[in-house]
């Protein structure tokens, strides 16, 4: 009989952007791919999708009948290894796979940057905490993608293991810097001008996300820089406000809002910079496409940021959502072709780490591990183990 595997989270976009690779090993190990979110994208590597009305919010009246769901769904098809990802994909897969865990089935979750964190608000302390320390006792495998993270699970959690990965994987054959004539020539379908500084943003628009920062900057670059161009990519709740605060700041024709795109690796590669804004970070992966691109990057300060970027070397990490602070950095990149240049060849060489190829090799290498060992095998091993 074939080993299954479940993949659970919130949408099911998030297997699309992050995990098709994995999925794809599973398969070729000759493992039958489940997956179960929201969302009905069509996935490969996948022979069965269950749709379920999971939301963002853990208050949502909707997760309740996610999560019945959820269990009729790993009750009735017996999975050997159930791995979930982001915070509510990861909340439901564990609460419902209890009675199947004592039963031998194996729970992995990838915290994706806990929503607890140094600068964190109060309330997702108070609401995410105590929630994850709980679900942490019926985690076999805790994966953790910063340092940050790691140490605090090794403090205040609980899980049966605990591994720590270099993020989701950045594909470096995909994302790669081009030389300067060919940058040039690409920037021709755009309209993009050979003398304009690209900066380049790729974000859902929402508070995390924090893009009037990136506005406020151009403000403070507009006497200095008229060069400097902002690229928005994305969409979300928040695109229409910033899009107005544009117009009133009286930059609207510096910044681009481009919208959903899905031509990333060809848009970054013909830039000059990267920008960050966000307020919170587990470990971002548009600042490795970036650096995988060979672009120095300004951030604003978090831990995934930080992770990342070392200040002055590959980059600049700006505190405080000083948007002045902001824009004297980036002043700095304009001014400086050498200081770019020596940047993004650190990053180049930064990001090796942080590869598809490095990645996949850390988590297959956990997933083996589970493999080897026999779903009966592991009953009554660690079943309540934790209970």
């Amino acid at each position: 009989m074939r080993r299954k595997v479940l993949f659970c989270a919130t949408v099911d976009y998030h297997f699309e952007a992050f995990h098709l690779p994995y999925l794809q090993w599973f398969r070729q190990q000759g493992w039958e791919v489940h997956v179960a979110a929201s969302g009905s994208r069509e996935l490969p590597y996948v022979d069965r999708k269950f749709e379920l009305p999971v939301q963002r919010s853990p208050f949502r009246r909707e997760n309740l009948q996610a999560y019945s769901m959820l269990k009729t769904i790993i009750e009735e098809n017996g999975y050997d290894l159930i791995h979930g990802h982001t915070p509510m994909g990861g909340v439901l897969a564990r609460l419902a796979a209890r009675r199947e865990r004592k039963k031998g089935t194996r729970v992995l979750y990838t915290a994706h940057g806990f929503h607890f964190c140094k600068g964190a608000p109060l309330l997702n302390w108070l609401v995410y905490f105590p929630i994850e320390k709980f679900l942490s006792s019926y985690t076999d495998c805790l994966i953790t993608i910063n340092e940050e993270d790691y140490a605090f699970a090794r403090r205040r959690l609980h899980a049966g293991r605990l591994e720590r990965v270099h993020g989701v994987g950045v594909d470096t054959e995909r994302f790669r810097p081009l030389n300067e004539e060919k940058r040039i020539e690409a920037r021709k379908p755009f309209g993009f001008r050979p003398e304009e500084f690209l900066l380049f943003y790729a974000a859902e628009f929402n508070g995390n996300k924090n893009q009037e920062l990136l506005i406020r900057a151009m403000v403070a670059l507009r006497k200095e820089a008229p060069q400097a161009r902002l690229l928005l990519a994305g969409d979300g709740p928040m695109k229409e406000a910033c899009q107005a605060a544009a117009i009133r700041l009286g930059v609207a024709d510096r910044v681009d809002f481009l919208g959903h795109r899905k031509d990333i690796d060809v848009l970054l590669p013909l830039c000059d910079a990267a920008v960050a804004s966000s307020r919170r970070e587990g470990l971002p992966v548009n600042i490795m496409e970036a650096m995988a691109c060979g672009l120095p990057v300004v951030a604003s300060v978090n831990r995934g940021h930080s992770e990342l970027v070392e200040d002055g070397l590959n980059g600049f990490l700006i505190p405080d959502e000083n948007d002045q602070r902001f824009a004297s950095r980036l002043l700095e990149l304009i001014r400086s072709p050498e200081l770019c240049r020596r940047m993004g060849e650190e990053n180049t060489r930064r990001v090796q780490l942080y590869s598809l190829r490095q990645v996949k090799e850390e988590l297959t290498g956990i997933y083996k591990r589970y493999s080897l060992e026999d779903k009966h095998e592991a009953e009554g091993k660690y079943s309540g183990a934790y209970l």
